[in-house]
């Protein structure tokens, strides 16, 4: 329990450290040209046909609003593939904060902007040879969805 309890202190230090504008090479961004509707269908589109199950999408409107941030623009889309984050987790329960997946959605403008944090990223606090390969993939895929989306904007 105490071993557990110590990973999920590396964890927690992960997520503010991956959280932090400081580190913007750490981020995958896409910039489109599209309005948010379109985006945010060729957003879901584009994650549905990896073989990705959409797990949720959050508005975070009501927060924004508090800090006098007008948009109804705004979303974060979770998403992955359940046997994948059951095994995972399994064998590394300190990954827990960081699944499923999401990429961040926002109008700017006539623009939509999309960001997500790099997959293996991860790796640095989460060395196990084991995940490698996983962080890998998910992070190609990431790539893959950020650059269909720019292509698609551009189309």
């Amino acid at each position: 329990m105490k071993k557990l309890i110590q990973k999920m202190g590396v964890a927690v230090l992960a997520l503010f450290a991956l959280g932090s504008p400081a580190l913007a090479e750490d981020l995958i961004m896409a910039r489109m040209n599209a309005p948010f509707p379109e985006a945010m269908t060729l957003l879901q589109s584009a994650i549905s046909s990896r073989g990705y199950t959409i797990t949720r999408l959050q508005q975070v409107n009501e927060n924004l609003a508090r800090r006098e941030f007008k948009s109804d623009m705004y979303r974060v889309v979770y998403f992955g593939k359940l046997d994948e984050v059951r095994q995972v987790t399994a064998a590394h329960p300190e990954l827990i904060p960081f699944l499923p997946l999401n990429i961040t959605i926002f109008a700017e403008g006539e623009q939509a902007i999309l960001v997500a944090s790099h997959p293996q990223a991860l790796q640095q606090f989460f060395p196990d040879p084991a995940l490698k390969p996983v962080l890998e993939r998910w992070e190609k895929d990431m790539d893959e969805i950020m650059d269909e989306l720019r292509e698609g904007a551009n189309s």
